[in-house]
């Protein structure tokens, strides 16, 4: 399995052709007489929810590295196969990164779980999980790939006039709305 569509074997390195396997059209190795798995890359991501009189606000990140320069999100990124992390785990070690805002992994819900549209020729498999403000520690602070991080009502981000980064508005506004 590769994160990009494949184009070389990554076992010996051979040029891929393609075969036929249950009615799909799929990269194989006929060197390695394999087919080459191309599937979405795992990530995990945290909707902070601070209940406010009136409206909620969600904690946003303005990224500040590829991709999405500019673009806000919801605090996420990938789970590291390396640490051997657990999804909830990921979504933790992440919004600290981003946030400086700490939460125990357990007390995550998980809100969503989608197969995002192919980016770039990358794919995501995107695990969303929400908290209450009062299960988190800190204050939002930018960290390592952010350039701002900050509760914001939908209000709030409409008045900004900044964008952003697909699937993240719809799940900052429905979390906002139902949580």
């Amino acid at each position: 399995m590769v994160n990009y569509p494949p184009e070389f074997c990554p076992y010996c390195g051979t040029e891929l052709g393609s075969t036929t396997l249950e009615g799909e059209a799929r990269r194989y190795c006929g060197d390695c007489d394999r087919i080459v798995w191309h599937n979405p890359v795992p990530g995990a991501g945290v909707a902070v929810v601070d209940h406010r009189e009136g409206e909620n606000a969600v904690c946003c990140v303005e990224r500040a590295i590829p991709p999405g320069v500019g673009e806000w999100t919801l605090p996420a990124g990938y789970i590291d196969a390396a640490r051997e992390e657990e999804p909830a785990e990921a979504a933790a070690r992440e919004l600290g990164e981003e946030t400086g805002l700490v939460v125990d992994p357990d007390a995550l819900e998980l809100y969503d779980a989608t197969a995002l549209p192919p980016r770039e020729g990358l794919q995501v498999l995107s695990l969303q999980y929400v908290v209450d403000r009062r299960e988190t520690s800190g204050e939002p602070a930018a960290g390592s790939d952010a350039a701002a991080a900050r509760f914001l009502t939908p209000a709030e981000f409409d008045r900004l006039d900044e964008r952003f980064r697909p699937i993240h508005e719809e799940r900052f506004r429905a979390v906002a709305r139902e949580k």
